[in-house]
């Protein structure tokens, strides 16, 4: 079986997950650490070298206040709960926000913990758009189709070979556009909250089954 190197994670779900086992919507969150921690692991039994994680983004601020509450306290958590585990960590988000969890700043350069070994990325209000705004800002003569990798915030981010998402929706959500051009998606139906194992073997086994070109 091929394994990608680079799996993004989009954990979607989780409000109508709650809704369904007539919980309030923001409960939802608290279900969803769990099974972050067991992906985790599974990841790095099965070699893959880096993971990336979406978080809460820029535009998911707009929700209730309780909601917005819940998957920040939830993300710190998540960050918690990583860092005692052998990866080197990053947190990547607008952190001059007042959105950004202060708790997280000193996980917005890449640490690592434990034994380190695998690259853990952690999108914390993450937008596309706040991530492509140096490009704005250089000299477009610069850039290339080689560099354009090193113009933007998340350029310690490799590029994704796979992107799974949990929940149905057939959309990336603005999650690393630059980095997951070429990346193969596979979504998942049931919610983030129902995760099982099952669900990363089966991704694994569609994506060894693809044929990866590179536009190529």
């Amino acid at each position: 079986m091929r394994i990608p190197n680079h799996i993004g994670i989009i954990p979607d779900g989780n409000r109508r997950w709650s809704v369904r086992m007539g919980l309030s919507k923001e409960k939802g969150y608290d279900y969803g650490l769990s099974p972050g921690l067991k992906l985790f692991k599974l990841c790095k039994e099965a070699g893959v070298k880096e993971i990336t994680y979406y978080g809460f983004t820029t535009d998911n601020i707009k929700r209730p206040s309780i909601q917005t509450k819940a998957f920040t306290e939830a993300c710190i958590r998540a960050v918690e709960i990583l860092s005692r585990e052998d990866a080197d960590l990053l947190v990547v988000g607008n952190s001059e926000s007042p959105m950004f969890p202060k708790e997280l700043l000193p996980y917005t350069t890449r640490k690592t913990f434990g034994k380190g070994g695998i690259k853990v990325n952690f999108l914390v209000n993450y937008g596309w758009h706040w991530d492509l705004n140096p490009l704005s800002k250089s000299n477009c003569e610069k850039i290339s189709e080689e560099n354009i990798h090193n113009f933007i915030y998340t350029s310690d981010i490799s590029r994704v070979d796979l992107i799974i998402r949990w929940g149905g929706r057939r959309r990336l959500s603005g999650f690393l556009p630059i980095q997951s051009i070429y990346a193969d998606f596979y979504v998942i139906d049931e919610m983030w909250p129902d995760f099982k194992s099952d669900h990363f073997y089966e991704a694994l086994n569609w994506y060894s089954k693809q044929d990866i070109t590179l536009g190529g």
